[in-house]
Formats: C-alpha cells, sequence, structure tokens
C-alpha cells in the first residue's frame, strides 16, 4: 500500500507588508507577502486554553503570540493581491505547504516553509465598513476602471 499525504492550510491574518510583484521567465506573476498570525492563550492554569475572543482582560492571564508566515500567490490572483492588499489589511489565505531548499552564494544550506496560495479573500481591516471577496461583484472603493468580462474582477 502506497503512503498518502495531504497539505492545506487555511490563515486568518493582517499583512506584514505590501505584496511584492515579480514575473517569472515564462511570464507567470508572482506576488509574495506575509501574514501575522496572532495566537492568544491563558498563561496560567498549566495548559494552553484558548483565551475567548474579545472577552477578558488583556493584561490579566493571557499571552499572545505571533507567527509570521509567507504567502505566494501566482498568476492573475497574484497581480490582484499585488493591486489591491497592503501592509495591515486583513486576508484570508486558503493553500498548501511548500519547503523550498537552496544553496546560499557562501555555500550555506537554506531551506524555507511557505504556504502557496489557491485562494485570497480580502477582508474589511479597522475601520472598513464592507469587504470585498472573490464572489463580491463590486469594486474596491477607489477603483476607477470600467467593469470588464467577468475574468477582469480582481477577486
Amino acid at each position: 500500500m502506497g503512503s498518502y499525504s495531504y497539505s492545506k492550510v487555511i490563515l486568518l491574518g493582517n499583512l506584514t507588508r505590501d505584496p511584492e510583484l515579480r514575473y517569472t521567465p515564462s511570464g507567470t506573476a508572482v506576488a509574495s507577502f506575509s501574514l501575522a498570525i496572532n495566537h492568544r492563550y491563558r498563561a496560567s492554569g498549566g495548559g494552553e486554553d484558548p483565551a475567548p475572543h474579545g472577552e477578558g482582560d488583556k493584561s490579566k492571564d493571557y499571552k499572545e503570540e505571533v507567527s509570521f508566515i509567507d504567502i505566494v500567490v501566482f498568476g492573475k490572483q497574484g497581480e490582484n493581491c499585488a493591486e489591491y492588499l497592503n501592509k495591515g489589511r486583513l486576508a484570508l489565505v486558503e493553500g498548501r505547504i511548500r519547503q523550498r531548499r537552496w544553496e546560499s552564494q557562501d555555500g550555506q544550506k537554506r531551506n524555507k516553509i511557505e504556504v502557496v496560495a489557491n485562494t485570497v479573500r480580502f477582508l474589511p481591516s479597522g475601520g472598513e465598513s464592507r469587504g470585498y471577496s472573490k464572489d463580491s461583484s463590486e469594486e474596491p472603493p477607489g477603483d476607477d476602471h470600467a467593469k470588464g468580462p467577468e475574468e477582469d474582477i480582481p477577486f
């Protein structure tokens, strides 16, 4: 019997920097950015009971840790991320884990684990009253482009 493996990741967090857009030699767009994922837990009591969201005194028996996760998005979706996302924006990313390995110029072996996104949903942050997601029929505020064919909708 063969061995099986499966990789699926769903992350909700804030961008730590503006997306960086580049292109492969074949012309495929590749956007990269990083998400900050917060985890709040109860510091006392021996276990890591999650703190109820929005409940409790932040200074009383709760600790918070932050993980920074690198995200890579390909194609049209990568171009849309570069155009419409920015530092601090809330995003929901669904994808798979990938490990890259290489040797640096000084001969050191390096590796990096990142998430290759299948879908990225742009969510409201801070003072925004509504988000624009993949299935939204409206364009984000400030976008003066006329609506074109459905494949041109940025989400």
